[in-house]
Formats: structure tokens, C-alpha cells, sequence
């Protein structure tokens, strides 16, 4: 509100002059941004005013409560919101703008002329927005004249707040109706001779270093109603890279009595430019000055008047991932933790920073995910080679992406890099082949784990973190111990020998999936199993899976004892959590519940298996696979001692065999290791947050997960916490879930996915990575969250990732497919140990793949198609 000499009453009304990005309360999004554009200098915005949040919420005083009704409606029954949006818009239209408030807005129309035409546009206070645009979702009008009309449209753009459209997505974008309210721009028309879009970063790549520019005649509605292609500018560096003119065939032009016109373009100009070269390396200048005001990228909206542009509207671009913070961001490549560790959803700052503490390599956090930087390793041709291989064998996307980038940036910094692994088929790991190894390497880590429980109990305040950045390095040292690592290149190694070579002597693809099947010492094939077991002590007792089919509480544990059978089934739960109970989706990030905080989760799976399987059902299928193997291995030596050399061929292969049966199981068990000790962290951790919960300091425990472990150290330190850096946070958690991470990323901001170049397979089929052996039909059940699985013998699993947490699921299934994944990764391990056959890597799987769907899995060459 203005002071000094004003009317009251121009509470109503503001200049755009008066306001910027502060005020978004006042005059929603797009009028703070056109204010805070108004004053940079050398960018032109047309005069106007804006007519305040305070009137609309004058106006929707006078209307019935709308809230309780919005709030009840699902965001997918779009009948209901049609009519309920409508009749909410009628009634807000209808109600008469009040004396006093209609003169501001006449006296501020005066400042300008009266019959001046004008643009009429909604302003919401959830608009514009770094974490939702909402572009499109309310309501604009052009080349209004005369006040009557201004004021009749300043009535349609407060009722636009609740288009059926808009409704949806702030039901769907989780925003409270009642939160936003709705302010209302009145500009000055610009009557264009050209008009479109300015990114100033590339909206498809991500790169931040090239702007694009969409242009057409006429007013810019023409572009944003989707009426013509427009030609597209790409500009990096102030030069034009990329040039594409469309054949614009038509044009909205104003009306000379107010509103618009579609109007056919001269067939002569229709492949005319819109805009000049010069021109358009001049906007892309404007943009570069927006840009820098906001900080960010943005999405700017144009219009050429004679030889001027000028600004109507920027916003953020709401898309883009964001760039890894790093000291030296020229030419960087960055590679996805996620996608190694198969959990790609964002984290928590507590999760994001506790993992680069424990990791042995530096992470850079981008949009609640991990990076590693790959330049280095990259940069040097000795090096180059072998990580591009390495690359290959966890995930092609990953080598494709890498390659595309390569072409992309070929003026890498000069580094040196260390050796590459071994290629399959090269000397192996200087490690025996001995059991005690694995048997070794198990009790040192338990013994370390033992020791970090016995030591962090008597650790409180800020002597728990000091202590605790002690154990981190315990951590990486157990983490990094040369045997551990010596015993699961051993497994991998001896995985790609052998079906490298079965393949080049005896013609079998993927040999090694059958020849690990039912491996000794896989803790995580083994968690599996042990669930089975948990199924044969609940099966036997009706009124204990009768209370266990309606569980909704994490306190069912101590319900259980009151059954008949049921001490017996909550032992059985409580010796798995026991063993197992640190473990849940997405376990790499500490904020994540464990089963043992939220044992619900396991409830379905085990209902399933109690449905699903007869008793004693996990030896047996251990056996079965340990018999499958020691058959295959008998054939495949048979089938060698009958070639060229084949003694010689069969005594290799059998000591390979002997090798990666020894070794791979341990391949699970470093991971098992980490997430116990996170479990004992996060104990310690919320254990401290409840005393800064009693001690007034924190509102509750959970706070804590949007602090990084440094700044939670600082609370325990002072006693005091920043509410409001805790709320950031917490939005931008929330704005971070709707990215999806790239494979591969660059300093530029170029993000890559990376693709197949197969044509050997079936048109129509999807492709992805074969991980396990085998072809199997069945309908496919499209699970997201563990907790809601309902599986049926024969279905095949299709998710977004796999890691550890879900093996549970896998021995009621028969067959998987994922949307991330490589050879090694955990839930391809798991697959080939319980003999399923598998495909991941299988791009947008959860949304082509729809649920109950019949499809066909090609384990073996790694496509999955979908069945009439």
C-alpha cells in the first residue's frame, strides 16, 4: 500500500513501476516479474498497472465458500470439476465490482488515455513460480477498449482462477485453492509487427549456453495458441548456430474497435523471416540482461513494434535439471549416482550429504541428485577406452550418452587417468579362489559394524557428530578395503569371461545367468528367501492373515500376541526385521523409513507369499537353482571337451565357474554393510533431533532430513534453527520429485539420456539391456511403491528401479522389467540368481507398459514386446 498523500483506496491499485519480484503476494507472478523487468536497465515493458490480490479478495468475499468443495474433488474426475469450475466462474462474474474499487481502476486507466486498448492479464499468486509455472492455466485478453470492457475483463480474469484447467493443477501440484489468489495486469497493448518466444536456455537440451528464439508475425497469440509454426532462432556465443523458417500462413492481428482477428498471410511473406539475423542476436542480448536480473533461465515473451522490442512477460523455465555446483564448471561431464545405484528419485538434503560423506569419490548435488565427475577419466585417451567399456557393461544409455556429449564438448581439459580395468578375457584379479575370502571380508565388517553400535550410544549434542565424522572414515576404509574390492571384480570378471567366451566357442549367449543361479553367500537373494520362511510361520494361523489383511498402523507387532498363532508370526517378522530391517526403497538416501520404522510395507509381500506359495517353499527353490547351475555347468563342459583344445578350453572354464560361484554372492554384501551402518547413523541422528524437539529448537524430528549433516551439527552446536532455510527446503524437495535426471550431464547443462542403435528387434517392441537368460509371457503388473504389490503367480514386474529392498518381490515373480539398470547392478544380480528372466533399462516402461498388460520378456536379447 502506497503512503503519504494517496488515496486509500489505491491499496487496489499499484503501477507496475511501484512493484517487483517482492511483492508476489500482492500482484501474483506475472506482475512482479513485470516489475521487477520494468526497472533493468534497456528493457522496454508497456506502461500499466496492477489491480491487487486486496480486490480479488474483496470480490471472493462476497462469494459462497468454495474451498471445502474444490478440495473434495479428485483430480481425475474431470466432469465434476468441469461443472463445479464453471458454476464457481458464473458467480464470481456475476458479482458487481464495487463502486469505490471501479474508480481506482478508471483513475488509473485515465493516467493513460481512456479509449487507449489494453491487455488484460491474469496475475495469480501461484504463477510463474521457480518450482510451477502455471503458463496457460488462467486467463489473458487483448486489445480491450474502454473501461466499461477493462472492468468487465478484470471480472473474468478473477473468475479464470478457477478454469477447470487451472483446478487440476493445483490439485495435482498438491496447492492449496484456498492459498492463491488472484491480481490482475493492465498494460498498454503493443501492437506488434512480430512476436514469440525467448528462452535463454535451450528448452529440449538443457544447454544453458544456447538461447532459442520462436517467432511469427502479428501478435504473439498466434504461437502460443499452436495456430502457426514459428521460425526458430538458435543463438550461442552471439552468433546464430541454427536456422529453421517456417511457412507462417497466419497471423492475430488486433481489431481496430478492441479484440483480435486471425489473418491469412500474403503468400509472398509467409517464408519471409519473422525477424532479422541481426535482430535476433539483439533479443537474445535482452535476454541474456533478464537472465541475469532473476538469476536463472527464463522464458520470455516478445513483441517487435517498429524496430523496438518490448518485454510482456518472463518467467522461469520450470524444466530445466539443474547444473552440479562445482568450484570449475568448464567443460565438465557429470554422470548420475542414481542410475549406478538404481534409485534416481530426488533425496532429502540429509540423504544428498551424508552419502557424498561416506562415498569414496566426490559427488556434486544437482536437483536432489548425485553427480560424479567423469571429466578426468575422460579427458585422457589411456583412460578413455576403458571407462567407456566400463560404461558399457553397467548401462549403454550411459557409453551413448557419453559419446554423444563427446561430440558435443570434444575440448575436454587435459588430465591424465589412470589404468582401465581388465577387459573380460584379460589376466584376472590376482585373488584366490577361496570361500574363507568372502568369509573373511563378512565377519571384519560385521565386527566394524558391532563396534560403531557399541560406541555412538553414549554419544549426544555435538560430540555425536564429531564422533561420527570419526566413523565415516571407518566407513570408507571398510568401504575401500583393496580385498573387498579384489572379491567383486573377481565375481564381475568372472561373470564377463565366461559368457564372452561361451559365447566365441560354443555359441551361448548369456551363459553365466544360468551358471550363478542359487549362489552362495547373496544376502540380498537370501532376504528374499528368509521372507518365504516368514510366509510359513504366519500361513498355518486364520486369524493372524485375517488381522494382517487390514493393517494399517506400524504398531501391529504387539497386536499380534493377542491371536491365536500369533507370538509365533511375530517372532518370525521380528527376527527378519532383526537381520533385514535397515533395508527399504530407495535406501541410499538415510531419510528414507526402514522396514524396521515401517514394517507395514512387508505386510502385502508377505500376504502374497503366504497366498502364492506352499510351505518350505525357499529351500526349494534354492535347490532348484543350485541344481539348474551344477546341470548347465556339466553340459557346457561336455559340450567343450569336444572342440579344438577342449581340455584345455573346459579346465578354463571350470575353474571360472568355481570362481564366480565363489564370488559373486559377495557382490551383494558391501551394500548390506553400508545401509547397516546407515541405519545405526540415522538411529544416532533422530535420537538427537527428539532432544532439540524437546528442547524447543526443532517443531519435529523429521525437520532435520532438510538440513545437510554440517548444518544440523550447527543446530546442535547453538540451539537455534533457520525455519524459514527448512521451508525452502522443503519446497524445493518437492520441486525436485517432478525432474527426471539425466544419465549424463554437462557444465552447459546439456542433459543426455542416450539410446539404442538396434535394429534387431521386432518393430514396436521396447528395447533395453538383456541382465537374465530367458523368455517368458505374463501380464504385467506396473508397481511404483513396494507396499501396494499385489502379485499373482506368473506376473512380471515392470518398475521404475530396483534396488536391494525389492528382492522380496522377486520370488513371486517370473519375470522383470525396469527403467534403469546394467549387468551388475543389484536387481539384475538377484534376477539371474532366482532364474528370472529380465530386460531393464527399458526407457518409460511404467508408462508405455500398462498395468495388466500381457507382454513378452527376451531376457536373453533384451526387448520386451507387448501382446495383443
Amino acid at each position: 500500500m502506497r503512503n503519504g498523500g494517496h488515496d486509500v483506496l489505491d491499496q487496489y491499485v499499484l503501477d507496475l513501476q511501484e512493484v517487483d519480484e517482492t511483492q508476489l503476494a500482492v500482484v501474483g507472478g506475472k506482475g512482479a516479474h513485470l516489475g521487477g523487468l520494468s526497472r533493468i536497465e534497456g528493457i522496454r515493458v508497456p506502461a500499466g498497472f496492477c489491480v491487487t490480490t486486496a480486490a480479488f479478495r474483496r470480490i471472493m468475499a462476497e462469494a459462497p465458500s468454495i474451498d471445502d468443495r474444490l478440495s473434495r474433488l479428485n483430480p481425475d474426475d474431470r466432469e465434476a470439476i468441469r461443472t463445479l469450475s464453471a458454476e464457481i466462474r458464473r458467480t464470481i462474474e456475476g458479482i458487481a465490482i464495487p463502486d469505490d474499487l471501479a474508480a481506482a481502476i478508471t483513475r488509473a486507466l485515465g493516467r493513460s488515455g481512456e479509449q487507449t486498448a489494453y491487455a488484460v492479464r491474469s496475475s495469480a499468486t501461484a504463477e510463474d513460480l521457480p518450482t510451477a509455472s502455471f503458463a496457460g492455466q488462467q486467463d489473458t485478453y487483448l486489445n480491450v477498449v474502454g473501461s466499461a470492457a477493462i472492468l468487465q475483463h478484470v471480472s473474468r480474469c478473477w473468475a479464470s482462477l478457477f478454469t477447470e484447467r487451472a483446478v487440476i493443477y493445483r490439485l495435482r501440484n498438491g496447492i492449496d485453492h484456498s492459498a492463491v489468489h488472484m491480481a490482475v495486469v493492465v498494460q498498454q497493448m503493443a501492437f506488434s509487427d512480430a512476436a514469440g518466444i525467448l528462452f535463454t536456455a535451450d528448452p529440449v537440451t538443457g544447454n544453458r549456453k544456447v538461447a532459442t528464439v520462436d517467432a511469427g508475425f502479428g501478435l504473439g497469440e498466434a504461437l502460443v495458441s499452436g495456430l502457426v509454426n514459428p521460425d526458430v532462432f538458435k543463438v550461442r556465443d552471439g552468433e546464430i548456430v541454427t536456422k529453421a523458417l517456417a511457412a507462417k500462413q497466419r497471423a492475430v492481428l488486433a481489431l481496430p474497435a478492441g479484440g483480435t482477428r486471425e489473418v491469412t498471410i500474403d503468400p509472398g511473406r509467409q517464408e519471409e523471416p519473422a525477424l532479422t539475423d541481426a535482430q535476433v542476436v539483439r533479443l537474445v542480448e535482452l535476454g541474456r540482461r533478464i537472465e541475469a536480473h532473476f538469476g536463472r533461465p527464463q522464458d520470455i515473451e516478445w513483441c517487435l513494434v517498429g524496430d523496438d522490442f518490448q518485454i510482456v512477460q518472463s518467467r522461469p523455465i520450470t524444466t530445466l535439471f539443474p547444473i552440479p555446483a562445482a568450484p570449475d564448471q568448464e567443460n565438465r561431464l557429470y554422470l548420475s549416482v542414481g542410475h549406478q545405484q538404481m534409485m534416481t528419485d530426488a533425496m532429502k538434503p540429509l540423504g544428498l550429504s551424508m552419502w557424498q560423506l561416506t562415498a569414496m569419490a566426490p559427488m556434486h548435488e544437482a536437483g536432489g541428485r548425485l553427480f560424479v565427475d567423469a571429466t578426468r577419466l575422460l579427458a585422457a585417451p589411456a583412460s578413455r577406452a576403458g571407462f567407456l567399456e566400463m560404461a558399457e557393461r553397467t548401462d549403454p544409455l550411459t557409453r551413448d550418452a557419453l559419446e554423444t556429449v563427446l561430440d558435443f564438448v570434444p575440448k575436454l581439459p587435459d588430465a591424465g587417468g589412470g589404468p582401465a580395468r581388465p577387459a573380460a578375457g584379460g589376466p584376472p584379479v590376482p585373488i584366490e579362489t577361496d570361500p574363507a575370502i568372502v568369509t573373511e571380508l563378512i565377519e571384519r565388517s560385521e565386527a566394524s559394524i558391532a563396534a560403531l553400535q557399541d560406541e555412538v550410544r553414549t554419544k549426544t549434542g555435538p560430540a555425536l557428530f564429531d564422533f561420527l565424522l570419526e566413523a565415516f572414515q571407518e566407513h570408507k576404509r571398510v568401504l575401500g578395503d583393496p580385498l573387498s574390492m579384489q572379491a567383486i571384480m573377481a565375481g564381475m570378471d568372472a561373470t564377463w569371461w565366461l559368457n564372452d567366451k561361451l559365447q566365441e566357442w560354443l555359441g551361448e549367449k548369456n551363459a553365466a545367468d544360468t551358471l550363478t543361479l542359487s549362489a552362495p553367500g547373496n544376502i540380498t537373494s537370501e532376504m528374499g528367501l528368509a521372507l518365504l520362511d516368514v510366509a510359513d510361520a504366519v500361513r498355518p494361523h486364520p486369524q493372524v492373515v485375517a488381522f494382517l489383511e487390514d493393517v494399517e498402523d506400524d504398531g501391529f507387532l504387539d497386536e499380534l500376541p493377542k491371536l491365536a498363532g500369533g507370538t509365533e508370526a511375530r517372532d518370525a517378522i521380528l527376527a527378519y526385521l532383526d537381520r533385514y530391517g535397515m533395508r527399504c526403497v530407495g535406501e541410499i538416501d538415510i531419510t528414507r523409513p526402514r522396514w524396521r520404522e515401517r514394517p507395514t510395507t512387508l505386510v502385502p509381500v508377505i500376504l502374497d507369499n503366504v497366498r502364492n506359495f506352499e510351505p518350505g517353499a525357499a529351500g526349494r527353490r534354492f535347490e532348484q537353482g543350485r541344481q539348474k547351475a551344477q546341470e548347465k555347468a556339466q553340459e557346457v563342459l561336455e559340450r567343450l571337451r569336444t572342440l579344438p583344445d577342449g581340455e584345455q578350453k573346459a579346465g578354463e572354464t571350470e575353474r571360472m565357474i568355481d570362481r564366480v560361484r565363489t564370488f559373486i554372492g559377495y557382490r551383494e554384501y558391501p551394500k548390506y554393510g553400508i545401509i547397516s551402518r546407515y541405519f545405526v547413523y540415522k538411529q544416532a541422528l533422530l535420537e538427537e533431533a527428539g532432544r532439540l524437539v524437546r528442547a524447543g529448537v526443532l517443531a519435529e524430528r523429521e525437520d532435520v532430513f532438510y538440513l545437510t549433516f554440517q548444518e544440523f551439527h550447527d543446530v546442535a552446536r547453538s540451539n537455534q534453527v533457520d525455519d524459514e532455510l527448512i521451508r525452502q527446503r522443503k519446497e524445493a524437495f518437492r520441486s525436485y520429485q517432478a525432474l527426471t535426471p539425466p544419465r549424463v550431464l554437462t557444465s552447459e547443462g546439456e542433459a543426455v539420456t542416450g539410446a539404442y542403435r538396434r535394429d534387431d528387434v521386432p518393430a514396436g517392441a521396447l528395447i533395453g539391456v538383456p541382465v537374465s537368460a530367458g523368455t517368458i509371457e505374463g501380464r504385467a503388473r506396473v508397481i511404483l511403491d513396494m507396499a501396494q504389490a499385489e502379485l499373482e503367480p506368473g506376473d512380471i514386474l515392470v518398475t521404475a528401479h530396483t534396488d536391494p529392498s525389492w528382492t522380496p518381490l522377486f520370488v513371486a515373480i517370473s519375470g522383470l522389467v525396469t527403467e534403469v539398470g546394467g549387468q551388475m547392478t543389484h536387481g539384475a544380480v538377484i534376477a539371474r540368481e532366482y532364474g528370472l528372466p529380465a530386460v531393464v533399462s527399458v526407457v518409460d516402461a511404467t508408462r508405455l507398459i500398462p498395468d495388466g498388460q500381457r507382454i513378452r520378456v527376451h531376457g536373453s536379447d533384451g526387448y520386451v514386446e507387448i501382446l495383443p
